[in-house]
Order: C-alpha cells, then structure tokens, then sequence
C-alpha cells in the first residue's frame, strides 16, 4: 500500500472539496437566493426600520441601556458558565419570576437565546413520543422537532382537524402539539382554543411560541396564550423571546413545575449553553416594567400594523389585516421581493426581504414590521414606497 495516499490512485487529481460549494453559491446567485450580510450603522443607515423586530421601539430606549450598564458593572460582561454551574445569578431569577407573573404561567426559565428554548423545549418533551408541527412554524421548532428523536407529523398550515387526527392515530404514549402563536412571516394568528381542545382531548401538550406575540397580543401585551384564556393551563407550554419587543436577547420556557424540573434535567440547550449575559436580563427586566407601566404600547404597535396592511392593500399588493406587527407583502419570485427591497430603500426604509427556503416558493415578499414608536410622517414616507412598488409590480 502507498502509505503517501492511502492506497488511492496516485494518477487522480486532488479533490477539490470547496468546489461543490462555489456551484451551489452560483445556483442561488442565479436563482435570486443568495444572501448578504450588510452592517448597519446605529440608526439604521438613515432609514426608517421597518425590518428590524423592536416591536415597541424599545432597544434603544435609555432605560433598557441604563439598565443592561447596570447590570454589567455588577455582574460583569458575561455570566461566567452554564446555568447549573456558575451562570446563574439573582438577576436570572428576578426575571424568570418577573416572567412567570406577566404571562400568568407556574414556572419560567431563561435561556441564552429564543432559538434555544425551542430546542429545549422541544426535544426535552417531544423526545420518544409524537410531536405534531404546523407546517409554517419557525425554523428553530423544526430544528428541535429534527433534534427530538420523535415521530413528527407535520400538519397544514393551521389545520385543527390535521392536528386531531394525528393525536387520535397515535401508537406513541406521550404526544406534543407544537406551533407558532404569530408566525412569523405570514403574521397570522394560530387557532390556540382549539388547538388546546384537541390536546386535551388526546392527552397532549401543546407548545406555543410566542416570540412574535409576548409584548405585543393581547390588551395588555401578555401574549397570544394569555388572550385566548389559556394562561396558566398545566398542559400549555409557551416559549418566549426576550430579543423583540422586549428589545433584549434572550429566550424562556414557561409552563408547568414539571415541564421546569424536566428542562433542567434533560433539557441539553440549557444544561450545556453558557447563561443569559446579565446585562440582558437587566434591559429584559427594563422592558417589562415599561410594557407593565405602559399598556397602550402593544395596541399602538397593532394599529400601525394596521394603517401599513391597510396602505398596501388600498395599493393592491394584497396584504391582509395582521394579528400582531408582521405585515407581509407577497411579491411572487425572488427577484421581485429583491427589486421592491430596493425600491423601499431608496425611499428611506429598509424592510426585510424574504426568499427561499424562509417561505415557499413563488411566495417570497417584503415583511413590513410595525413599530409602537413610528410617527406620522414615518407613515406617510411609507405610503410612498408603496405606492412605488404598486407602481414597480407590473414589469417585475
């Protein structure tokens, strides 16, 4: 054997193991698919933001900022370790019960991002059962139902008939329902009475994410659960982010003492991450007491939504009446999504662009995200992009 080659073929040339990823980046490029990091500046290039997630406008809001400086002095910039080691501190426990309180659920616990609780949440539960995902929910659950080693079934979009019949055909003796409760490109609301009818019903719990909804459903921005009068059931199990209108980082699971105790346990995203820094507990403790102190916040949040879903329809560009801040524009390929991304922003406002595989093909479209804080000439700048992409459309 040629000890040089491993017994290969000394004639062949090497391999080139980066040339199948230069194809693929090709591909995408001409498909309209390729992705671009560009940095921004503080206030947003100049732009109107119409694409971050600060839902109430909260990120830069001085409190939080105090707040985070604060916490940062005390703590330190990191939290030193995992939460079961070094990494948590009182201000981690002030915010899970301070959690706990605002969205009426038994037990919190935070984690180093949204995207994590999901996982955590989901492999922790779904493990060795069934686990039912609508087919429009975030990629972090999807990513978790992969990860849980579960038998998943994924049901149409907001289908509650699918959902029974999965739970009723089930071999599995435990079974998880897991869906958005905003999802987060088409901004509809999922169906959660129902859903957690049918849970019930079949001996399962349902896990909603409320990323898109904490801070900004219901009258007092307690989330989508709290609205529907589900807060508190032992068999519902919410996720939270603290990254949007909350304007912090971080992420939650709230849900009964059992469902705390078994994260802590099993639940390896929170057993092998390094905590929440402190200084973003500290801001996350800022947010909730201005949407405590402040509750017309969310409804402003949700009328602006409105006046933009509005403007875009009066345009025809077929945006219907949002459940809570996402506002999506549908514009067909990718390259349409692309140029009236282009056309918002040389009329000041940067939105986001979403292509495949973030939404199904022929669907891509601009995702217009209302803020508490936009003000009448924001709106009226908004308008006029509108009307320009309306004008745009027919020759993309």
């Amino acid at each position: 054997m040629d000890m040089a080659t491993g017994g290969g073929d000394a004639h062949l040339p090497p391999v080139d193991p980066l040339a199948r990823l230069r194809v693929a980046a090709q591909a995408r490029e001409a498909a309209g698919l390729r992705r671009t990091l560009r940095p921004r500046t503080p206030d947003h290039d100049g732009l109107i933001d119409l694409a971050s997630n600060d839902y109430l406008g909260l990120s830069r809001d001085e409190r939080l900022v105090e707040a985070a400086v604060r916490a940062a002095r005390e703590w330190g910039a990191g939290s030193t370790g995992s939460r079961l080691v070094t990494g948590t501190t009182s201000l981690h426990a002030e915010l899970e019960d301070r959690l706990r309180a605002f969205t009426g659920a038994a037990g919190a616990l935070v984690l180093s991002s949204g995207y994590l609780a999901n996982l955590a949440a989901v492999t922790a539960l779904g493990a060795g059962g069934l686990v039912v995902s609508d087919a429009g929910n975030h990629a972090s659950i999807i990513d978790g139902c992969r990860l849980s080693r579960a038998r998943v079934t994924v049901t149409p979009h907001k289908d509650v008939e699918a959902v029974e019949k999965a739970l009723a055909d089930r071999d599995e003796e435990h079974a998880l329902v897991v869906t958005d409760a905003v999802f987060s490109v088409d901004g509809d609301l999922a169906p959660l009475r129902e859903l957690h009818e049918a849970a019930v019903r079949y001996g399962a719990l349902l896990l909603v994410d409320e990323a898109h909804s904490i801070g900004v459903v219901g009258e007092r921005g307690q989330g989508a659960v709290h609205a529907a009068g589900l807060a508190g059931h032992p068999s519902v199990v919410m996720t939270v982010t603290l990254s949007k209108a909350l304007g912090s980082q971080g992420g939650a699971v709230l849900g009964a003492p059992e469902v705390m105790r078994a994260l802590v346990d099993a639940g390896r995203p929170f057993i092998f991450d390094t905590g929440l820094a402190p200084s973003c507990a500290g801001s996350a403790l800022a947010a909730l007491d201005i949407v405590s102190d402040h509750p017309e916040l969310p409804g402003r949040a949700r009328r602006h939504a409105l006046a933009l879903a509005g403007a875009a329809a009066d345009r025809g560009l077929g945006a219907v009446d949002p459940a809570a801040a996402v506002v999506p524009v549908v514009l067909g390929p990718p390259q349409a999504a692309l140029a009236a991304a282009e056309v918002f922003a040389e009329h000041g406002v940067r939105v986001g662009c979403f292509r495949p595989p973030s939404v199904p093909s022929g669907r891509s479209c601009l995702r217009l995200t209302a803020r508490a804080n936009l003000g009448s000439d924001d709106l009226a700048v908004i308008a006029g992009a509108l009307t320009a992409v309306a004008e745009m459309k027919v020759n993309v």
